[in-house]
């Protein structure tokens, strides 16, 4: 049975995954929904009570029956390249694409609806502090008067976008920057702003989940360790560190509230040794962590995308299921 990856072209860590699945002798289909209409083609018929269903990327064509799991990487939006592309087009193929695997029985890294969910900061935070993670006293707010008195409250501070996006195309990653002490905080009326409680860290962690196992990897701070990670200089590397049971145990009820396969936390650790929780990436970058620690995530992936949904049963030997 074949494994789906849907990503744009340009993804190298994704090509760190297929290299695992093609010694394992697993197939592969991959492509960016951005080519549906032109080099991506799909077709989905239902009568009498059943559904077949076909993808064609570059000249290969996959049954959905064919398919044991689908990894939303980091697709384009559908159709994003289609020869007269336009709202419209973009939706319906969307609706079909995604419509259609939502209906297959297939194993999801990630389920569209539970990454859409957990890419809100907000919903993030609580559901952290929900699983027994540490999390840095924060306020999302667009009351000046309210800012100012948290920040009375915890004069040491950090702003941070609430999104991670920022109003440029294309888009580039906004630094984790420190508050002035002298910010009046009139600003805050313009836009959503998120102020935390700055953790003087000694480190950075990157904990990496895939299914049950945790991946974890340690970056001694430097000497701006106020500055977001991945903008401060440091000659250190990540290296791979023990998850802490605690720690463990929280991540694990966070992954299965969350109701994702895979999660990239960052953690900042403090003086004390504590990991205070920032974020999970539902589709968070590995390639720098693997490659200095040698930690297998990468394989690790590829060995869940290939292992079948429990339950499931094997594919009649149609017309369907050959032409995976």
């Amino acid at each position: 049975m074949t494994v789906l990856i849907l990503t744009n072209e340009e993804d190298v860590t994704a090509d760190m995954v297929v290299v695992h699945l093609n010694a394992a002798g697993v197939p592969v289909v991959r492509f960016d929904p951005s080519d549906l209409t032109g080099d991506v083609a799909l077709s989905g018929e239902y009568a009498h009570g059943t559904f077949h269903g076909h993808l064609s990327s570059g000249g290969r064509l996959v049954a959905l029956s064919g398919l044991r799991s689908v990894w939303v990487r980091r697709p384009g939006a559908a159709a994003a390249r289609a020869a007269a592309p336009s709202p419209w087009l973009a939706e319906e193929s969307g609706q079909a694409l995604y419509g259609m695997l939502r209906a297959s029985d297939l194993r999801w890294m990630n389920h569209p609806d539970a990454a859409r969910r957990a890419r809100h900061k907000p919903w993030q935070l609580r559901l952290a502090q929900r699983c027994g993670l540490p999390v840095p006293a924060t306020l999302i707010t667009t009351f000046p008067q309210a800012a100012r008195e948290f920040a009375a409250r915890h004069p040491d501070l950090v702003v941070k976008p609430v999104s991670g996006a920022h109003p440029q195309d294309p888009p580039r990653a906004v630094p984790t920057s420190r508050v002035a002490p002298d910010a009046d905080f009139s600003a805050v009326a313009f836009g959503p702003t998120l102020l935390q409680r700055r953790v003087v860290k000694r480190a950075d962690i990157r904990l990496t989940a895939v299914g049950g196992e945790l991946l974890a990897a340690r970056k001694p701070a430097g000497a701006d360790a106020e500055v977001d990670v991945r903008f401060a200089p440091s000659d250190s590397p990540w290296r791979p560190v023990e998850v802490e049971a605690r720690v463990a145990e929280g991540v694990h009820a966070y992954l299965r509230r969350a109701g994702l396969a895979y999660g990239a936390f960052d953690f900042a650790e403090d003086a004390d040794g504590t990991w205070w929780f920032l974020e999970c990436n539902q589709s968070g970058q590995f390639g720098f962590v693997e490659v200095d620690t040698g930690q297998p995530i990468a394989r690790s992936i590829a060995e869940w995308l290939a292992t079948p949904m429990p339950g499931r049963p094997a594919p009649s030997g149609d017309t369907d299921a050959r032409m995976a």
